[in-house]
C-alpha cells in the first residue's frame, strides 16, 4: 500500500479508486434512487494493490473474537482493535477518519458532516465461516458511548471467491415481517473489493441468509471489513426511540404445511430456526431481568418502593441472651450535639453540598435537592419502564408468530429428548 500520490489532488492517496472517484456523481444518483432503501454497491472500491494487501494480512479467526450476543462461540468473529492488525490496517484506518475520505462518501450518499467512530463498536473486521448466517434487522440507532446518530453503514468485502447460491450474500428488505413473496430484497454479491453503502434508519433491514459451502469449499469464509458512520444529529422525521439491533426470525419455507414430508435438510433447516428464535428468546428475557432488577434498585435508592422482604437474622443482643451469656446492650444512639455527622440533617454521602444560612433555608434546600433527585429518578424509571414494555412486546410478537405455533410440535419434541 503507497503513500498518497503528490500529484493526487484529492487527497486520497493510492487508496480508493481513480473511477470511483470520478463516478461520485453517478453513484450518488444510484444511491439515492436504489430500493428498498438507499444504497449503493461498488466493484472495484479500492485499488488493486491495496485490497490485496488487506486480504493477504487479514486476522486469523479467533474463538475469542466470535462470541455471539447469547454468549455462546459461534462461526463469526469480529476485530474492532483495526490499528493492531498491522501497517496495512493502520493506514486504511488513516484513510477513512480523513476529511477527504468523508466528503467522497458524504458526496456518495448525500449525509452531511460524517463522523468517524474510533471504537469502531460493532465494526471492524468480519469474518464468517460455513453454517453463519444473520437474521434481517436494523441497528442500534445511537452509539453508546458518544450518544451520535448511527447514518451508514459501509462494507468492503476480502475473500477470494464467492458464489451467491453458497449463501452469505447480504440482502436488504423492504419489511422482513412481510412474507417473502410480498417482501421487496436487493440482493448484493459479497465478492472481492466491493464496496456496499447503506443508510441506516428504522426501516433498513439487512442480513444474510446462512453460508452452506461445499465440502470442498469449506476452507473458505465471508471476510469483510465494516465501518459505520455517524452524526451529531438527524433530520426529524428519520427520529426513533433508543433501540439496541432488532431481529426479525426468517419464515418457514412456503411449502411447508401439514402432512408435508420434510427432508433430512429440510427437518435440520427448522431446527437452526427454532435454535435461532429461541436464543433470541434468551437473550430478550434476560434484558427484561436485567432492566427490571436496575429499575428496583431506582425505586429503592429514592424510597419509592420498600426492598424485598429477607429472613430476620437475630441480633447480637438476641443471640447472646438466648445462650444465657452476659447480655450485649445496644449501643445507645450518638448524642447529636455531640456528633453533627449523626444529626437529622446530615448531609448523605455523595449528595451535593448544600449551602445554608438557617434552618429555614437548610430545610428549603434540602426540599429541592429531593425534588430534584426525584424528578431526575422519575424520568430513569418512566424510560426504563418503556424499554421492557417493548421488550415483552418483541417476545409476545416472537411467541405468537406464525412459524412460532408451526414449530410448536418440534420444540416440544426437543424438550422431551432432552429429558425436560
Amino acid at each position: 500500500m503507497n503513500a498518497p500520490s503528490d500529484h493526487d489532488a484529492t487527497g486520497l492517496g493510492d487508496f480508493v479508486s481513480a473511477e470511483v472517484v470520478q463516478q461520485a456523481g453517478q453513484l450518488a444518483d444510484r444511491f439515492a434512487t436504489a430500493r428498498p432503501f438507499r444504497h449503493v454497491a461498488i466493484d472495484g472500491f479500492f485499488t488493486a494493490p491495496v485490497a490485496r494487501q488487506l486480504a493477504e494480512n487479514f486476522p486469523a479467526f479467533d474463538e475469542k473474537l466470535a462470541m455471539n450476543e447469547n454468549g455462546q462461540v459461534g462461526a463469526k468473529a469480529v476485530n474492532e482493535q483495526v490499528r493492531s492488525l498491522g501497517p496495512a490496517w493502520r493506514r486504511l484506518d488513516d484513510l477513512v477518519q480523513g476529511m477527504a475520505f468523508r466528503t467522497l462518501i458524504s458526496r456518495i450518499t448525500g449525509v452531511p458532516h460524517l463522523q468517524y467512530d474510533p471504537h469502531y463498536f460493532g465494526g471492524g473486521t468480519h469474518e464468517n465461516l460455513h453454517g453463519q448466517g444473520l437474521d434481517a434487522h436494523v441497528d442500534f440507532n445511537f452509539h453508546p458511548i458518544t450518544r451520535q446518530h448511527r447514518r451508514l453503514n459501509l462494507i468492503i468485502y476480502l475473500s477470494d471467491e464467492w458464489r451467491d447460491e453458497w449463501g452469505g450474500s447480504i440482502q436488504l428488505h423492504k419489511d422482513p415481517y412481510l412474507p417473502p413473496a410480498q417482501d421487496e430484497i436487493a440482493v448484493v454479491t459479497p465478492l472481492f473489493n466491493r464496496c456496499v453503502i447503506f443508510e441506516t434508519n428504522e426501516h433498513s433491514w439487512h442480513g444474510f441468509p446462512r453460508i452452506e459451502l461445499p465440502e470442498d469449499k469449506r476452507d473458505l469464509s465471508r471476510r469483510s471489513f465494516a465501518l459505520y458512520y455517524y452524526t451529531d444529529s438527524r433530520p426529524a422525521e428519520e427520529l426513533g426511540p433508543e433501540h439496541s439491533t432488532i431481529y426479525v426470525e426468517q419464515h418457514l419455507p412456503e411449502d411447508f404445511g401439514p402432512g408435508v414430508p420434510l427432508a433430512p435438510e429440510q427437518a435440520q433447516h427448522v431446527r437452526n430456526l427454532v435454535t435461532s428464535r429461541d436464543q433470541h428468546l434468551r437473550r430478550l428475557y434476560g434484558n427484561i431481568k436485567q432492566l427490571y432488577t436496575e429499575l428496583n434498585h431506582l425505586k429503592e435508592r429514592y424510597g419509592l418502593q420498600a426492598p424485598p422482604g429477607v429472613a430476620d437474622e437475630p441480633s447480637p443482643f438476641e443471640i447472646a441472651n438466648a445462650v444465657n451469656l452476659p447480655p450485649v446492650e445496644p449501643e445507645p444512639d450518638p448524642d447529636p450535639e455531640s456528633d453533627p455527622e449523626s444529626g437529622p440533617v446530615a448531609e448523605s454521602a455523595g449528595a451535593p453540598p448544600v449551602s445554608v444560612d438557617g434552618p429555614d433555608e437548610r430545610d428549603e434546600a434540602l426540599e429541592d435537592v429531593l425534588e430534584r433527585q426525584s424528578r431526575e429518578a422519575g424520568a430513569e424509571i418512566a424510560r426504563r419502564e418503556a424499554r421492557i414494555r417493548g421488550l415483552e412486546q418483541r417476545v409476545s410478537e416472537l411467541e405468537t408468530s406464525t412459524s412460532w405455533r408451526i414449530t410448536r410440535p418440534i420444540r416440544r419434541l426437543k424438550r422431551l429428548l432432552a429429558g425436560g
